[in-house]
């Protein structure tokens, strides 16, 4: 096998930044204090109704509760968490909830139907980036207090003008967007007519097992035990690390300064195969890494050239060599796992062919061009990698290496040229990554709707009309059938190079259990961990 040193031979370098030597021993004989070795560059708030990004979305789960949440052992299930029952009418248009009426906040104080009402309406009105999740049933700040509603302390209410499926509102509700918080803790702290959001950025208020004490960003997070929350098990405080290296995250756990880590690559993982002073919690993630090409670049504009660095990249030869116990190659925007995922991969490295079609779009002689991506490994050595790729094709790119937030950042102001990156689906449903992909109805930089695709400038009014079909089909086949058809047309005619599909992974010392690895990223869960 070609060794990794080989296989990124050519590439440019990026300096290594040990953080083994900058913390005390924390976890050695402390059984109440729980500490976790993970990268926390890409959180921008802590609101839930805010929070887009798969770390802070995480956070989110252990902070708050929803009205329901997807079972942990198969997210194609839903579970009640705060609501106990359910139910839609014929037409799909009025569904109704039922709460715990002994389920509390942080602060001691009973969630009511309210405080639901209340979180649902805020989240639109806020519009921020998860605002869409819900607001695609229609869901307005004008109309939004008229729809959901609370008729008394223990029932809320949705009201849709347009019919939905009862399954369809209740994978949407269970993502970490639709949070319950406490509405007279928030609005206290509101400052003018933000809702309480600058506050909430770095506080909760919430009803979840865990309460935030602290967030310094790229540094630390805190936890402490919700007094009046489900947790029962030993561990009262959850510090999180912001330790970027995973070669220093190996080196704190063997030591015994951490208790868990997050971010091992094949390196590490490889390190410790069959230690027995480990235990490994892994599961298939809802996510994909890969490129996407911006549309304002005239270079990325032709879809020869879409097509042209598909066939440049060498997937099989990435997975092998840098991410073989992390990735799996995937080159749809589905995740596998999901009902409607195909796991298609019609590009594989050809050079010759992408030449040929980089000719065929006016640029024989190739271009410069720059990406962004994340600085935390394995990011740096796949971006080498695929700068490698492409100036084997005439393709010359600059890399742009930065914190998680700073790349996300840039991406979302739409600054970037290609961005390398992640994204996590929010529930699930196919429609969770369909949508983001292919609808863009407003194309200018003030839209009200921001989805990936909008990142990029892409916008394909086909490929909305077919992802709005298959969204709405009733009939399970044919549903599933058209999810398939919109993946392989996208996959061949859009800026959008999917290369893998990561494996989440959470490394702990052999004295820690209950850590849950769900597969939705805003499920992994510290709701039953125990330190012995």
């Amino acid at each position: 096998m070609i060794s990794r040193r080989h296989f990124l031979a050519g590439a440019a370098t990026i300096p290594f930044l040990s953080y083994a030597n900058m913390l005390p021993a924390f976890a050695a004989g402390r059984q109440d204090i729980l500490v976790v070795a993970q990268t926390l560059d890409n959180i921008s708030s802590l609101d839930p109704h805010e929070s887009f990004e798969s770390v802070g979305s995480e956070l989110c789960n252990n902070l708050y509760q929803r009205l329901v949440r997807p079972n942990y052992e198969n997210p194609e299930k839903i579970d009640g968490a705060v609501a106990t029952s359910w139910e839609g009418d014929a037409e799909g248009k009025n569904f109704t909830f039922k709460i715990n009426a002994e389920a509390k906040f942080s602060s001691g104080n009973k969630i009511t139907a309210e405080d639901v009402a209340f979180s649902i309406q805020r989240l639109i009105k806020l519009n921020k980036g998860p605002a869409f999740i819900i607001g695609q049933f229609g869901l307005t700040a004008d109309n939004v207090e008229s729809s959901v509603q609370a008729p008394d302390d223990e029932t809320v209410t949705i009201s849709l003008d347009n019919p939905t499926s009862l399954a369809f509102l209740l994978y949407c509700i269970s993502a970490s967007s639709a949070s319950i918080v406490e509405k007279k803790v928030v609005l206290e702290n509101a400052t003018g007519d933000d809702m309480g959001n600058a506050w909430l950025q770095k506080n909760s208020a919430g009803s979840g097992e865990w309460v935030l004490a602290s967030w310094k960003p790229s540094e630390s997070v805190t936890l402490t035990v919700n007094p009046h929350g489900a947790y029962k098990g030993n561990v009262k405080r959850i510090i999180l690390r912001h330790i970027a290296d995973p070669a220093s995250q190996l080196l704190m756990l063997r030591k015994g300064d951490v208790d868990i880590a997050r971010n091992f690559t094949t390196e590490q993982l490889s390190a410790i195969d069959g230690d027995e002073a480990f235990v490994l919690v892994r599961k298939p993630s809802a996510s994909i890494n890969l490129m996407s090409l911006n549309q304002r670049i005239e270079n990325l504009q032709n879809s020869k050239v879409w097509e042209a660095m598909k066939w440049a990249i060498d997937y099989d030869g990435i997975q092998k060599n840098i991410v073989p116990l992390t990735n799996r190659v995937h080159q749809s925007i589905i995740p596998q796992g999901f009902a409607g995922a195909i796991d298609d991969k019609p590009y594989s490295q050809d050079i010759a062919k992408a030449k040929s079609l980089l000719a065929e779009a006016g640029l024989p002689n190739g271009f410069t061009v720059s990406m962004d991506h994340y600085s935390n490994q394995p990011w740096p050595d796949i971006a080498q990698a695929i700068q490698a790729n492409l100036a084997q094709i005439g393709i010359k790119v600059e890399l742009k290496a930065a914190e998680n937030r700073q790349v996300l950042t840039k991406m979302r102001a739409r600054e970037h040229e290609i961005a390398l990156t992640s994204w996590a689906s929010d529930y699930f449903d196919p429609n969770t990554n369909a949508d983001v992909f292919c609808n863009n109805p407003d194309n200018s930089d003030n839209a009200t709707t921001k989805s990936f695709a909008w990142r990029s400038h892409y916008q394909n009014a086909d490929f909305a009309k077919k992802s709005l079909a298959a969204r709405d089909e009733k009939d399970p086949a044919t549903r599933v059938k058209l999810y398939e058809e919109l993946q392989r047309e996208f996959m061949q005619n859009s800026p959008f190079v999917v290369m893998l599909q990561p494996i989440a992974t959470a490394v702990l010392r052999k004295d820690i259990s209950g850590m849950r690895i769900g597969s939705l990223p805003d499920s992994h869960s510290y709701a039953v961990i125990e330190k012995s």
